[in-house]
């Protein structure tokens, strides 16, 4: 069912209130919902392409009539861009956010590589979801190479009655790792043009900026969460030394993962065949590495790996070391997208207790009904020993992925510089 704009006040008048600050419940806690990967719009003119999509609304249903969350996250890649017209291609929103204004849930977002496509604007994805009072997703950063998603979000506690006057017990800081292609330019030759896929050193500046400000502002420092589509090399060099199943649980089926600056040269070039990573992401890495208060960054990207690692040592071929941060990733939840492993959503949910000790608990909530993966982040996560994570799959049995029928409308001209999932 697709969401019509001019219905919404009638189907959802909660949605058109407007939007309160997040704030915790009033038994102290707040909890997350983060969908990633949904990879609306694939293959429109196919039968299975419409059907994905209705099987990913089903994904989103279940999932949040099972938990309970103060905020949904779209983690990356709501829409597969390069696979929609530039006329409808913002429109797929609709169908994501219709669950979430069924149930007035306020949702934030954070781009990824497929959402930022020669027929898909990422400002005009923002632009589309801000037709909403629910959606929190913002441009805190204007620079000219920026990207569009990064921005932070206040949590107050659930006694603050102005937030102008109250300090956030929590932070959201969400980041445009940006990929894909530019949109609608092309090269002399007509050719689509890559779009880097890191988190740019302007949005670095304005993280360490801000959160410096907010420090001298609060006098304190400020527990936070992060979130990134695509994961920074830190997640590679991990994944190289071996993820654990019992200490990192989690499936481990893309090897090796594919991080920020992959497929760029040093000198920002893209790939010409001889360099697999550019290390733009350093700036990145270095400033989630060393900035006090942050528990975990939230990745998506692979579809195939779902598990968490601390960060607290330097790794092989890595010039920065990690503070004890947490990378982790979480379910792909899609039907678009490749890959049939169940879909889901990580959850994680934090108490105030938690909050000065820096640690939050976190699990993925499958389709169907199970969780898995469940575990503390706390200080000796990744010594702790949990159960191994059960990879199961799932199916959609009237989407048949080899059948795809080319729409002549679709402009398939070879994109430089993306060669990015």
């Amino acid at each position: 069912m697709r969401y019509s704009l001019l219905a919404d006040s009638l189907l959802y008048p909660n949605s058109s209130n407007p939007a309160a600050p997040l704030s915790f419940s009033a038994a102290g806690t707040f909890q997350i919902s983060i969908f990633e990967d949904l990879h609306f719009g694939e293959n429109a003119w196919d039968s299975w392409g419409p059907q994905q999509d209705i099987n990913s609304v089903s994904v989103l249903n279940r999932i949040l009539d099972s938990e309970s969350p103060g905020l949904v996250v779209l983690n990356g890649d709501l829409i597969t861009g390069d696979n929609a017209f530039i006329e409808n291609a913002t429109v797929y929103i609709e169908q994501i956010v219709g669950p979430l204004l069924q149930r007035n849930l306020p949702w934030a977002s954070a781009y990824g590589n497929h959402d930022h496509q020669f027929n898909l604007s990422a400002d005009d994805l923002l632009a589309h979801e801000q037709r909403w009072p629910n959606s929190r997703t913002q441009k805190m950063v204007d620079t000219p190479n920026a990207g569009t998603s990064n921005y932070y979000l206040p949590v107050y506690g659930n006694n603050c009655t102005d937030s102008d006057a109250c300090t956030p017990e929590l932070l959201l800081w969400f980041f445009d790792s940006r990929g894909g292609a530019r949109f609608q330019e092309r090269t002399a030759d007509g050719q689509q043009i890559g779009l880097e896929n890191w988190v740019d050193t302007s949005v670095v500046d304005w993280f360490q900026r801000t959160h410096a400000a907010l420090a001298h502002r609060h006098q304190k420092v400020l527990p936070s969460l992060a979130f990134v589509h695509i994961p920074t090399f830190a997640s590679l060099a991990f994944q190289h030394t071996g993820v654990h199943a019992h200490h990192e649980p989690g499936i481990n089926d893309d090897v090796p993962l594919s991080p920020q600056a992959q497929g760029w040269c040093p000198d920002g070039t893209t790939n010409d065949g001889s360099c697999d990573y550019g290390g733009q992401d350093v700036p990145f890495m270095r400033a989630i590495a060393s900035l006090p208060g942050l528990i975990a960054v939230f990745s998506g990207h692979d579809h195939g790996d779902t598990w968490c690692y601390k960060w607290d040592a330097q790794l092989p071929n890595m010039s920065v070391a990690g503070n004890g941060v947490n990378l982790c990733f979480g379910q792909h939840s899609g039907y678009g997208g490749y890959g049939n492993w169940e879909r889901g959503a990580r959850q994680v949910h934090i108490g105030k207790a938690q909050l000065d000790a820096l640690e939050a608990d976190t699990w993925i909530r499958l389709e169907g009904g199970k969780v898995v993966g469940k575990v503390a982040l706390n200080a000796t996560y990744g010594r702790d020993w949990y159960p191994e994570t059960e990879n199961t799959k799932t199916s959609c049995p009237s989407c048949n992925y080899t059948a795809v029928n080319v729409s002549p409308r679709l402009d398939t001209a070879k994109t430089i510089g993306q060669g990015e999932l």
